[in-house]
């Protein structure tokens, strides 16, 4: 049975069957009205009688049920309750007009809805529903409001429910949030009354189909070639790495980025909430989270996986975000022969950063003096790469800074490259410069040996 929104629960009914029966035209009026499906006063004669239709659909379609059927077995039963309702309340449509209703109650049944084009819209990063009658996208850097609406909150809910059930979660008032992914690898959040107060909200950030790698980045201006070649040697030497950025920065994009510079020799294990890595080497394991059931149990969280992981005899592991416990586990397992591992953190700058680092390790390890976590922190961190999402949208690296050991209990770093903003014209882009700081990377030296006859 489908599970409602819990404002609106009603009694279940039998499912439609290969000949389904058709209520009166008043139950089925009734239905709409009581799934905030009716006419109001604004809408065209086509919205009412579209209104009308999905009322009755979802009234003989469990849409649950709905997802597992074949697509063309769905299609046949959608287009045949079309023309029965039609033909019992004196509907004229045309036969593209009921074609096309019969295509959009199939995507909201077997996909995501009025959304799915967005899906398919490779200049969408992200899309923000917020209720029914906002859907915001986010295109290069900048969020607009899309002329696309849902019906109504139950429509949205609707929506969420299938989100979450498809990966085994449940949306409800009693499990208002849930975090799902979808069948393209797509990123998604859903929560929803009571802790929404203005309805369900759903966020999806795309999994992006295309991997970019560090030359791509820099030929869109995310970083100079410089910076290129930095980073290239740091991954051939194999440097512990931290990308550091904001929400939104680019920071999977980055790591995905730096992994084109594994070797194939290397075994690789990912450890992620959600999978998002696209990593193209032959030798790679990866692993993900997961939630806790609706009873209460089976939780698998990104430390047990670390402390798994390294029973696994990897050499590289990847972190898809370091922001609990699991922090003193990856920098154990960083200073313990598991070297050019990766991971992200949320901060700001360089700095904020270490300092999460130390937050993180302190609350995970009480026991551990700060002083030791430091020292376990400039042990095993070699390079911080900044990246942020500008004002402008575009998102760039803009520093590039080298953990250098310890001083007087203080973790001392220098920082190799820095955007610097000079200029905002008429249309609010940015302009400026990625500088070099003259300082020579201290890796530069320990790792000569791979770095022979290069420049």
């Amino acid at each position: 049975m489908l599970i409602r929104h819990p404002n609106r629960i009603r009694e279940p009914r039998k499912p439609v069957a290969a000949q389904p029966a058709v209520e009166s035209t008043q139950e089925i009026r009734a239905t709409s009205v009581q799934r905030n499906a009716q006419a109001r006063p604004g809408d065209s004669l086509g919205a009412q009688h579209r209104k009308l239709i999905r009322g009755y659909l979802y009234d003989q379609i469990d849409p649950l049920k709905a997802a597992a059927m074949g697509r063309d077995k769905l299609r046949g039963q959608i287009e045949t309750l079309i023309r029965r309702i039609c033909d019992d309340n004196r509907l004229q449509l045309s036969r593209q007009e009921e074609e096309t209703i019969a295509e959009e109650m199939l995507n909201e049944m077997v996909g995501i809805g009025p959304i799915e084009p967005l899906l398919a819209d490779d200049s969408v990063n992200d899309i923000l529903v917020n209720g029914a009658g906002q859907v915001f996208v986010e295109r290069f850097g900048k969020l607009e409001l899309s002329s696309i609406t849902f019906v109504d909150e139950e429509h949205v809910f609707n929506t969420a429910q299938r989100i979450a059930a498809a990966v085994g979660r449940r949306i409800d008032e009693s499990h208002p949030m849930v975090d799902a992914r979808l069948a393209d690898g797509s990123r998604v959040n859903v929560i929803t009354y009571p802790l929404a107060i203005d309805g369900t909200t759903i966020s999806i950030r795309k999994f992006m189909r295309r991997n970019m790698s560090l030359e791509n980045l820099a030929e869109r201006g995310a970083l100079s070639m410089e910076m290129v070649e930095v980073l290239r040697r740091a991954m051939v030497a194999k440097l512990n790495i931290i990308v550091s950025g904001g929400t939104g920065a680019g920071k999977t994009t980055l790591l995905n980025a730096l992994s084109q510079k594994i070797s194939d020799e290397d075994r690789i294990i990912t450890i992620e909430d959600a999978a998002e890595l696209q990593l193209q080497q032959i030798h790679v394991v990866r692993l993900e989270t997961r939630p806790v059931s609706a009873e209460g149990t089976g939780k698998v969280d990104q430390r047990d996986l670390v402390r798994n992981a390294l029973r696994m005899r990897p050499d590289r592991i990847i972190l898809g975000e370091v922001r609990g416990g699991e922090s003193f586990d990856m920098l154990q397992a960083m200073n313990t022969g598991h070297d050019g591992s990766l991971c992200t953190v949320h901060a700001n700058t360089p700095r904020d950063a270490i300092m999460r680092l130390e937050n993180m390790v302190m609350m995970a390890s009480m026991q551990l003096p700060l002083e030791a976590i430091r020292r376990q922190i400039a042990s095993a961190v070699n390079l911080i790469v900044q990246v942020e999402r500008m004002r402008d949208g575009a998102r760039r690296i803009v520093s590039i800074t080298e953990v250098c050991g310890m001083e007087n209990d203080v973790i001392q770093s220098q920082e190799l490259f820095a955007f610097k903003t000079s200029s905002i014209d008429a249309q609010g882009r940015l302009a400026g410069q990625y500088l070099a700081s003259g300082q020579r990377p201290q890796f530069y030296a320990s790792h000569a040996h791979l770095f022979e006859g290069q420049h």
